[in-house]
């Protein structure tokens, strides 16, 4: 999954809707922003009054927030177990982008919400730089509004013998791409990058991943579960490359969705380049419906049909769930995603 020459970020910064990543881009073709965007609005103005409460608040002492943008280029903070959060708020009809950059040096919790009102245009990438020792644990919630589209992007470098665990929640918007570059270094560095995304309506969110094993001795396990209804949208997108050289790596992908009306649809691309011999690579995909067996023997115990199809799909993406390493993380996500998918099925 090659870069595009094009960018949300550059078409922000000059307002030329010819760099705006289209279908003709290989990696953006179920997510084509040129043909969604004839015209690109004015910038982001800046938030007045007060942005609320974000949903990691409550776990951490400090937030950082960054309201329509605006932020200095570095996040500085490092330290035993550390954990910060990172809350990227979005208000109005703007276009907005932000480049900030967080270097870990031992353990980190890194919690991120993104979250607004409106129909912006925004661009967030950090610059992830987990060094020797480092282990980063990042947990990503995206709720933004229906009418956004928005790109969020992480760079991520691991040093030989580092950790790196990642969580995406995804409830998509008009367009939602969450993406993630690793660029491995082996020696035994160990990567996680999961995924949930649960979307309804019309909403689109695509999660695209591109882990590069350039070293020998380097582990990546990866899960992505997606829950789509109605009109929705769901894309995951996930590379796997092993270079020539990089003996002895070990990789599993697993992807599974849940589509769950006949107009909804999930696009999906699972991919594993392998050059190097003597490694240990694996990737799986499957998209289907509920359990009808599953929902019979719910409905013989009594469970009303909406109850049952949320306690199944709750079951399904709680896999994913369950593996978040902090405690207060977990419960905010598990709670959000049970709100989330009993509401969607009381609408039924």
């Amino acid at each position: 999954m090659s870069g595009s020459l094009h960018s949300l970020a550059r078409a922000i910064e000059t307002g030329d809707v010819a760099e705006l990543p289209s279908r003709h881009d290989e990696d953006w073709r179920w997510t084509d922003l040129a043909g969604l965007i004839r015209q690109l609005p004015q910038p982001s103005a800046e938030i007045e009054g007060d942005l609320g409460k974000g949903p990691f608040d409550d776990l951490v002492g400090h937030t950082v927030r960054i309201p329509n943008g605006r932020l200095s280029s570095v996040i500085a903070m490092t330290g035993a177990d550390s954990c910060l959060a990172v809350r990227v708020v979005g208000r109005g009809a703007g276009a907005h982008a932000s480049h900030p950059k967080l270097h870990v040096d031992g353990p980190f919790t890194l919690l991120e919400s993104y979250e607004g009102e409106g129909a912006y245009v925004s661009e967030t990438r950090l610059r992830l730089d987990i060094r020797s020792g480092g282990d980063l644990r990042r947990i990503v919630l995206c709720d933004e509004p229906a009418d956004a589209v928005s790109v969020i992007g992480a760079d991520v470098t691991l040093a030989p013998g580092a950790r790196f665990s990642q969580t995406v929640i995804a409830a998509g918007a008009r367009r939602q791409r969450i993406e993630t570059h690793l660029a491995h270094g082996g020696g035994g560095a160990a990567a996680r990058l999961d995924g949930v995304y649960l979307l309804a309506e019309r909403r689109h969110a695509d999660i695209t991943t591109v882990v590069s094993h350039s070293e020998p001795g380097g582990f990546t396990d990866q899960l992505t579960k997606g829950v789509v209804r109605d009109q929705a949208r769901g894309v995951f997108q996930g590379r796997i490359v092993v270079a020539q050289g990089a003996d002895q790596s070990n990789a599993n992908m697993g992807h599974h969705a849940l589509i769950l009306s006949e107009r909804a649809e999930v696009d999906a691309k699972p991919e594993l380049e392998i050059f190097a011999d003597d490694v240990a690579c694996a990737h799986g995909n499957t998209v289907g419906a509920l359990d009808e067996e599953a929902l019979f023997y719910a409905g013989q115990r009594g469970i009303p049909e909406t109850e049952a199809r949320a306690i199944l799909t709750e079951a399904f993406v709680g896999e994913v769930v369950d593996r978040i390493e902090h405690d207060g993380a977990r419960e905010v996500v598990r709670a959000w995603v049970a709100a989330r998918l009993r509401s969607a099925a009381a609408d039924v």
